[in-house]
């Protein structure tokens, strides 16, 4: 008799993780300034008080950073701003894991009452450059995020190829594309940006919808250790919720008898 069934199946390989020693990151936010980032998203706060998106990264900076030291007490953070150019200094003199150190310094960022033109991220860079010797000299890794807002101005820089010290990631918050902006174009060179300074995998995020919801799922996902990532074109998380139909009862079938109505 011929056997058939799973047993006869080939099994699959183990998967395994090759055993690897985790490193605390060092992550500096950099958030956009502008008159842009005071844009209301399409949700309302407390008492009908409208929520721009600067309040929406606020709350959503937050919430990473209470994950992430949820995770691992061991990461610090630090904060600055994007204007014209980034400030030579950081909002704070040390990267630091304290919950209220974070809050006072998102608390200090204002956004802009008019647009300033430009967005130079090559003080970002060199800023970032910087840091992340000190972070690899005490066995640490260093992360930029940055979180932009402006729908027309492109981001430069005149940062030189060279050896890549640190991981950038993004989240992008624009308005709709419209004749007036031109969003694609300033994605685009996001994504030029990310590719010239990352280190490891660094993701990128937009969204032009104004709801709050999906920043702080992309911030979560952001949550990742640049070592523990898939490349973002494999990113399958997180998943959608379909409705799924009802089974029809197991009990019902041929055998059922129709009740005719009265």
């Amino acid at each position: 008799m011929e056997s058939g069934g799973a047993g006869d199946q080939p099994a699959a390989p183990a998967y395994s993780l090759p055993p690897g020693r985790f490193f605390a990151e060092d992550i500096l936010f950099c958030v956009d300034a502008d008159v842009e980032a005071a844009a209301e998203m399409k949700v309302s706060g407390t008492k009908g008080r409208p929520i721009t998106r600067l309040d929406c990264i606020k709350q959503a900076i937050l919430l990473f950073v209470n994950a992430k030291l949820a995770i691992s007490p061991d990461h610090r953070f630090n904060f600055c701003s994007l204007s014209r150019s980034v400030s030579s200094s950081l909002l704070r003199k040390e990267f630091s894991n304290q919950i209220e150190s974070a809050m006072e310094s998102v608390r200090t960022i204002k956004a802009a009452e008019s647009s300033y033109g430009v967005a130079d991220l090559t003080q970002l860079f060199r800023m970032a450059t910087h840091e992340a010797r000190k972070s690899h000299s005490q066995n640490r890794i260093f992360r930029v995020v940055l979180v932009y807002c402006r729908s027309s101005t492109r981001p430069q820089h005149q940062w030189p190829i060279s050896d890549k010290l640190f991981t950038m990631d993004v989240i992008y918050l624009h308005d709709k594309p419209s004749p007036d902006n031109c969003p694609q174009k300033v994605y685009d060179a996001l994504v030029d940006a990310v590719e010239h300074v990352s280190l490891d995998e660094g993701y990128i995020f937009e969204s032009g919808q104004g709801l709050a919801r999906v920043v702080f799922r992309q911030m979560c996902t952001l949550l990742s250790h640049p070592h523990q990532r898939c490349v973002q074109d494999d990113l399958d998380i997180p998943r959608s919720l379909t409705r799924k139909a009802p089974q029809p009862d197991a009990a019902t079938g041929e055998d059922s008898m129709a009740v005719p109505g009265q």
